[in-house]
């Protein structure tokens, strides 16, 4: 089994399931949207929270991707950063107990978290952010060893943000051989980033996924045209419609895969552990329309449940279905 190593933003998601929007109104969050707050906030926040018996996950875009591929069965590493303390702990175990390798850098700050409150009756999402020491991941905390070993390096879209620091990465994924991917972040951050975007997959990039928005933040087309511009571009291009399945082309094969059927509840981390499957299948040298099934199966499990981890029986259903589509 070939092996991946991810960068991204070590979050640890602490999901709160909530009655009603009290707490939400506490707290100045408008329901079923997401805020940035600053260190006291999120600690008060979180003490909070304690008192009300949450889950915590390690999260972050990069890392779900990742721990979808280590559990599919490839080796798995992890770059990222956080705080000395309790939520960094927890992130570091949370990684280890599904079989990553996580490299752990100790920031200033304190660790950063997603917090997440589901709100009744229908389970709509809200999100606390507080990036702390994942934003002080730099350029020079990379070092060459760190992405030895590794076939394939998957980025998450938010880094290019620092724009050092994600040249830093690709330049040492490449010298290691490493077939390298990015998964776009939101529209806005594309669009702040075009350019360097631009640069970065013609020279290094072989796997790019996009949603809708994030296609035509880069491109300016709509999805199909942007699946052919993006092509184009790097190897392979996915462009995700959501609920419309997804478009894959490499050189001039494409297919329109079909999203698989799901009792959607909650679709957060659909897109990353899509690219988890994507990833797994190219590794075993599928034909990219398979690579695409592989990755709507997958992503068609995860938006049953709350949150961004699929759980075991559906995995159980999600392998057996994977098994029987590759016939091995």
């Amino acid at each position: 089994m070939k092996s991946i190593l991810g960068i991204g933003n070590a979050l640890t998601d602490i999901l709160a399931v909530l009655p009603d929007d009290e707490f939400l109104k506490k707290y100045h969050l408008p329901k079923g949207s997401m805020q940035h707050v600053d260190e006291a906030t999120g600690d008060k926040i979180w003490q909070m929270l304690k008192t009300m018996g949450v889950q915590y996950v390690p999260g972050g875009s990069a890392a779900n991707t990742i721990a979808g591929a280590s559990i599919f069965g490839m080796e798995s590493g992890f770059i990222g950063k956080v705080g000395d303390d309790e939520l960094g702990s927890l992130f570091k175990t949370g990684q280890e107990n599904i079989g990553i390798k996580p490299t752990l850098l100790k920031g200033t700050l304190s660790s950063g978290r997603a917090m997440v409150f589901v709100t009744a009756p229908n389970a709509e999402r809200t999100f606390a952010v507080y990036l702390g020491a994942a934003l002080e991941l730099v350029p020079e905390d990379l070092k060459p060893h760190f992405f030895e070993g590794y076939d394939y390096f998957h980025i998450e879209g938010y880094l290019v943000q620092n724009q050092a620091l994600v040249r830093r990465a690709v330049e040492l994924a490449k010298q290691a051989g490493s077939i390298i991917s990015i998964d776009m972040a939101s529209y806005n951050v594309v669009e702040s980033n075009k350019a360097f975007l631009h640069d970065i997959i013609e020279d290094y990039v072989d796997i790019v996924f996009a949603n809708e928005t994030e296609a035509k933040a880069l491109t300016g087309k709509e999805p199909r045209e942007a699946l052919d511009e993006i092509a184009a571009m790097c190897k392979i291009a996915v462009v995700k419609l959501g609920p419309d399945g997804s478009m894959v082309k490499c050189g001039d094969e494409f297919y329109k895969i079909e999203a698989w059927p799901a009792k959607t509840i909650d679709a957060t981390g659909a897109g990353d552990i899509y690219a988890a499957g994507f990833i797994y299948a190219h590794s075993l040298d599928m034909p990219i329309e398979i690579c695409g099934k592989v990755g709507s199966i997958i992503s068609s499990k995860v938006v049953e449940v709350i949150g961004p981890k699929v759980d075991i029986p559906r995995w159980k259903d999600a392998k057996a279905e994977i098994r029987k589509l590759m016939k091995i």
